[in-house]
């Protein structure tokens, strides 16, 4: 069906996001972009396109993808296989199929990423880039939140935000309760997204449930003093993005392309995963108080992250892949 809805619209360029939940046939796609020399983009949003089957692979220090994939150290994990290890097969059909559309451009939403597919089974393809994944900035801007904190009973509270779709360890769910244990009285925890229900959450750790209303997301993060992310496998990281958008400075780690996001004066990179450390920033962050960060988190937002001239920087792609 996809097929015969390219050959309808007959598209000038095919431009190729997430297609890793098996909803797509990747050879019968791959194989009629090649022989009908369409230009493709591919924008890499995990690492999914170069290796046998892991959207990520650094906290288990997996490299084979450099080489070639077999024996998955990550079969329960990702696109989960309960049986077989079919990996070197999805491997070396992938740096096929790549391999054979001549006119193939890579996109990475971060260097890092870029970097990787530099070492790939795409290396080999036209052009190679990274554009930063785009935030819409009217929308992520600092807001007022007086009302808010009001409502919420945390007036004279020092804001602590954490979001992610749903929450797990692997989102760092397990290091924020741990932190929390750490806070002194006037630090409050929020975290934005899904969680299993938890009878025993700290006190001071306030929990609301996921939102798709960007606005409303804009306000909790306008309304906090600094923005954790303790994830160690993060392509972009979107969430500490829209944070810096709304001028809240952001601790993250420093771990595949999250140092990326922080600008200078913007926050504080966590060598390791250390609650102590992030503590630590915490007190620093509070002592210098918000507005020493906000306007260089806000500059750096509208320098990198702007729509328009991230939806620029694709259009020249475009114009440069469908020579």
């Amino acid at each position: 069906m996809l097929i015969s809805y390219i050959k309808t619209i007959n598209p000038d360029i095919v431009h190729l996001g997430i297609l890793h939940s098996n909803f797509i046939n990747l050879k019968i796609l791959s194989e009629y972009l090649a022989i009908n020399n369409i230009p493709t983009v591919i924008t890499l949003h995990d690492c999914w396109f170069f290796t046998g089957k892991c959207t990520h692979y650094t906290v288990d220090q997996c490299f084979k993808w450099q080489t070639e994939c077999g024996n998955c150290p990550r079969l329960r994990k990702d696109n989960i296989s309960w049986f077989f290890d079919r990996t070197n097969k999805m491997f070396n059909d992938k740096k096929k199929w790549m391999n054979n559309i001549p006119r193939l451009a890579i996109v990475g939403v971060s260097k890092w990423i870029t970097d990787e597919a530099n070492k790939s089974i795409l290396k080999s393809a036209s052009i190679i880039t990274h554009i930063y994944n785009w935030i819409d900035l009217e929308v992520f801007k600092p807001i007022e939140t007086s009302d808010l904190r009001k409502k919420m009973g945390l007036e004279n509270k020092f804001i602590v935000i954490g979001v992610a779709s749903s929450w797990s360890n692997k989102k760092g769910l397990d290091k924020f309760l741990e932190l929390s244990n750490l806070l002194p009285d006037d630090m409050t925890v929020i975290l934005v997204g899904s969680m299993k229900k938890t009878k025993n959450l700290p006190n001071n750790l306030i929990h609301i449930e996921e939102t798709h209303d960007t606005q409303e997301l804009a306000k909790f993060y306008s309304m906090a003093n600094v923005f954790i992310s303790f994830s160690m496998e993060e392509t972009f990281g979107i969430v500490a993005a829209e944070a810096l958008s709304c001028g809240t400075p952001v601790i993250l780690m420093d771990s595949t392309g999250s140092p990326e996001l922080l600008g200078e004066g913007c926050g504080y990179i966590s060598k390791k995963i250390n609650t102590k450390e992030v503590l630590s920033f915490l007190k620093t962050i509070k002592e210098n108080g918000k507005s020493f960060y906000s306007q260089k988190c806000r500059n750096f937002a509208q320098n990198n992250f702007k729509l328009e001239n991230r939806i620029y920087d694709y259009l020249i792609l475009y114009k440069t892949i469908d020579k």
